[in-house]
């Protein structure tokens, strides 16, 4: 295939001295030849859910090798969720950018993509999608069960249940750093049906991802096998010059669409998706997210939403058994990664009765309807998400409260655990100026702690609503994602302590009881928040979209004339 060289004016010279410096690699001439696939590597030591994956590159090497091709392994961005600040989705579209530049930039014919943590695999099919050369995603695969005195435990849904009750005062000192110590027992990413599991199975789904890539396991010797196989498809794709936008096809991110509600996905995946698709010029409004979620039944027994995690949805078949069931609802003559359509992929796969708790059938679901719900209203106009199954006080569906507000997360930390602030079980609890611009990045903030005192008094739910987002693995009644957000002038920054606030999940209604004249006063005495005066965060204040537009760089999209 014809490779971009590095231009010296002179076409011969410049291929000449290429080849003088690649041969220090140890390949013949002839192997240039053959197709060269690059494999962005985001191992990271500093990043956990990706340090284990350089077992992984070796089986895609091999793979690559055994079908003809010629590996050469690059080095990308790899976000981590837990050490990078103040949040791994303000980097995103870095990474993204990054992908999508050394893809285009490098003598490669196609991609291999190594995805682990939350923002990494929509980064990466971000880049692809722009750079539109052959590409395939890998993931490094989710954690084992960590386990406690028989309990089964998940990162981070457990992480979040126990420390809530660690405050509450039910667990102790001693317990809770006991149960730390099994919250991550293994290599791999986290073991719910969070975000890098959600977005792992909505890759799968629209066939970036070999089947099976979704579930298997860090640990399993299988999820060598696969990387082996991911190896083998690359070449295959490249000779067969089959590109992302021959894959990822608006039929193609229906079923992803489809998947994420059957597996009580994150909301994140929400955002994710939507960028993805605007890199190929496809529109995911959230109205198709609420249209897909009403025809979709829940059918995935998943925790943040059910009740297993991975590990046990792999032995039930994994995201192709699931597949498999959604058959009559899906695009199943869609070309995947596997040079197969999903109906091929699909063919033989059956679910054993022995594993129904953990896939139900079409038939009969969990739920008659899908997982994430769209709210629209005078409070977010532009609409917010909330995950109706992940609900711990079902009564809090319909609900009208009196809002409590925070203008900042530093303000929340300040405020919320104060003894004398009046708040009680009814209240509404509103996180302001912490979404794409405000943030900067749309932090993980969502899920805004009860108030300690209301724990002790045996509180596990309140209604809370925010401009950013909640990790795929959180829980509760929280309204996310409300958009305009705060700081570029949207309602929810207008909303004043005393407000009456009505939640109407049902009738997918989100409303602030004040007069549109009352807003329009209080909009004349609003002032922007501050913004960063340099570098990559300027940038990303100043050009990134909304949550309900994918929360991309509006420079990044392709000119549609």
């Amino acid at each position: 295939m014809q490779r971009k060289n590095t231009s010296y004016g002179d076409e011969g010279f410049s291929e000449f001295i290429k080849m003088a410096f690649r041969r220090h690699l140890g390949n013949d001439e002839s192997d240039y030849e053959k197709p060269v696939i690059g494999i962005a590597n985001t191992f990271s030591e500093v990043n956990r859910c990706n340090n284990h994956v350089q077992p992984i590159v070796k089986a895609i090497k091999e793979g690559i090798i055994m079908e003809g091709g010629t590996p050469l392994e690059f080095p990308t961005i790899s976000l981590g969720e837990m050490f990078t600040s103040p949040t791994t989705m303000l980097y995103r579209n870095l990474l993204a950018m990054d992908t999508e530049e050394m893809i285009a930039a490098q003598p490669i014919d196609g991609t291999v993509l190594i995805s682990g943590c939350d923002k990494i695999a929509p980064a990466q099919l971000m880049g692809v999608a722009s750079a539109n050369k052959p590409a395939i995603l890998c993931s490094g695969g989710p954690m084992n069960n960590g386990e406690y005195k028989g309990k089964t435990l998940g990162a981070c849904s457990d992480c979040r249940y126990f420390w809530q009750e660690y405050k509450a005062g039910t667990v102790e000192e001693n317990e809770i750093q006991e149960i730390n110590k099994q919250l991550a027992p293994t290599p791999g990413h986290c073991m719910v049906m969070g975000s890098a599991s959600t977005i792992a199975s909505c890759a799968e789904a629209m066939g970036m991802m070999l089947p099976g890539g979704a579930a298997v396991p860090a640990t399993f010797n299988e999820r060598i096998h696969i990387a082996r196989e991911t190896g083998r498809s690359i070449v295959k794709l490249v000779r067969e010059n089959i590109k992302p936008s021959d894959i990822m096809t608006e039929k193609a991110f229906e079923n992803a669409m489809k998947t994420l509600m059957a597996v009580g996905g994150s909301t994140n995946s929400v955002i994710h998706l939507t960028a993805i698709a605007k890199r190929l010029n496809i529109d995911l409004t959230l109205d198709k997210f609420e249209e897909i979620s009403k025809n979709t039944p829940f059918i995935a027994n998943l925790r943040p939403a059910g009740k297993y995690q991975m590990q046990d949805l792999y032995h039930a078949g994994g995201i192709s058994a699931v597949l498999k069931e959604l058959e009559p609802i899906l695009n199943s003559e869609e070309i995947t990664a596997s040079l197969k359509t999903v109906s091929q992929n699909i063919k033989d796969v059956e679910v054993d009765e022995v594993y129904r708790d953990i896939i139900k059938p079409l038939s009969r679901p969990l739920h008659k309807n899908g997982g994430i719900a769209v709210l629209k209203g005078n409070l977010a106009p532009s609409g917010s998400i909330i995950k109706p199954k992940a609900i711990i006080n079902k009564k809090l569906s319909k609900h009208k409260g009196q809002a409590i507000v925070f203008n900042s997360t530093e303000d929340m930390e300040k405020k919320l655990n104060n003894p004398n602030l009046n708040v009680d079980e009814n209240n509404v609890l509103v996180l302001q100026n912490t979404g794409p611009v405000g943030g900067p990045g749309m932090p993980e903030a969502g899920m805004i702690p009860i108030p300690d005192k209301l724990l002790k008094q045996g509180v596990r739910d309140m209604v809370r609503i925010s401009d950013c987002r909640m990790s795929g693995t959180a829980f509760g009644t929280v309204v996310l994602h409300a958009a305009p957000e705060a700081a570029v002038g949207g309602n929810i920054g207008l909303i004043q302590d005393g407000d009456w606030i009505e939640l109407d999940i049902e009738n997918r209604e989100l409303n602030l009881k004040v007069s549109d004249e009352e807003l329009e006063n209080r909009r004349q005495a609003w002032k922007p928040p501050k913004k960063e005066s340099r570098g990559y965060t300027w940038m990303y204040q100043n050009y990134v979209m909304q949550a309900d537009q994918g929360c991309d760089f509006s420079f990044m999209l392709s000119d549609k004339d």
